[in-house]
């Protein structure tokens, strides 16, 4: 059955009358039965680490709307609290953690190796996943890119520019390099086991790829995610890894094949019709409708969704937003993308 799902024939450079498709933060706050299952929870972390309401939460978007994929429950910061690192949320503003900007906060931080008894409640939430899916509907896995975690390690939060930690990039270079590796060997490991409760795919969420410039976007978002990738599929053969290099631009031209991944996520920055000739060229891609039409729906919606299905039409491509949906949208929107997408 496994070789019968729409996403890993996508992943596997099948071209498909109909795209496979399925929604960044598909389990989230713009549904009510989301909603009731966090108060039930107490709060986000809470959640995280429930792993029968982590995995009630995954399987609600694909009661309602019958996506091809499943996406794992969790939070790409629960690596570094694992690893060592203060965490809470901050009601209205999102993540905090404590800071790494000296070697004696680093010094602080465990080996990736002690991360798992913390994310064992994780690994849990896939087994259970792994069996209540749906047969035709794909699991997966993610965890975020290096480069992305090491942001918010750095600044303690996010940040508009990822000032705080281009800046350590450039004044501590080592420091700034030897978390980077300490957080790329603790997401191999992290990935690795997901995939072994039952994960089918995973992804790699580069959210702020985009502020690297030059030769730093290949040395801190395109080597860590070639190592990551080339790491996992020594581990698990076969495994299929998406990338996300968020507002890359012209470099996702080449990424799939300089990292090694089977798929790249386009965000809506990107012309589709350019992305078929410059990215899809070399395998699959996903993407990459605009999250603002969850919101505002209408035929603007309709027009868009049918300008990106015509133009990755000849190649391999799973439908998805260009990034996460947002807590405002509207769930009829969802259902109408979904109609446009299968019924044209």
């Amino acid at each position: 059955m496994a070789g019968q799902k729409k996403l890993l024939r996508a992943l596997a450079g099948e071209k498909q009358d109909v795209p496979p498709i399925w929604m960044m933060r598909q389990a989230g706050r713009y549904l009510p039965e989301y909603r009731a299952t966090r108060a039930e929870a107490g709060d986000f972390l809470s959640l995280c680490y429930n792993s029968d309401l982590a995995a009630e939460v995954t399987l609600q978007p694909i009661r309602r709307y019958g996506f091809d994929a499943a996406i794992l429950f969790a939070d790409i910061l629960l690596v570094p609290q694992a690893l060592g690192a203060d965490l809470w949320f901050v009601t209205g503003e999102g993540p905090r953690l404590s800071t790494i900007t000296t070697e004696a906060d680093f010094a602080k931080l465990g080996p990736a190796s002690d991360i798992h008894e913390t994310l064992n409640p994780i690994y849990e939430t896939v087994r259970i996943l792994s069996r209540e899916l749906p047969p035709e509907t794909t699991l997966i896995g993610f965890a975020g890119a290096p480069w992305t975690v090491a942001t918010y390690m750095i600044a303690g939060r996010g940040t508009p520019d990822q000032g705080p930690a281009h800046a350590l990039r450039e004044e501590n270079t080592a420091l700034f390099e030897a978390l980077l590796a300490r957080i790329t060997e603790a997401t191999i490991d992290y990935l690795s086991k997901q995939i072994e409760a039952g994960a089918e795919v995973v992804k790699i969420f580069d959210s702020w790829a985009g502020s690297l410039k030059g030769e730093a976007f290949q040395k801190y978002a395109l080597e860590p995610c070639r190592q990551i990738t080339a790491a996992l599929k020594e581990r698990h053969p076969g495994i299929p890894v998406i990338g996300f290099p968020r507002e890359a631009g012209e470099k996702y031209v080449g990424f799939a094949k300089a990292t090694g991944v089977d798929c790249v996520a386009l965000d809506n920055s990107v012309d589709p019709a350019w992305a078929a000739a410059n990215v899809q060229v070399d395998g699959c891609v996903q993407g990459n409708l605009a999250s603002r039409h969850m919101v505002t729906g209408g035929q603007e919606l309709v027009d868009d969704t049918r300008r990106i299905v015509e133009a990755f039409r000849n190649g391999p491509h799973i439908f998805n937003l260009g990034h996460g949906i947002t807590p405002d949208a509207d769930p009829g929107n969802v259902q109408l993308m979904i109609d446009t997408v299968r019924g044209g």
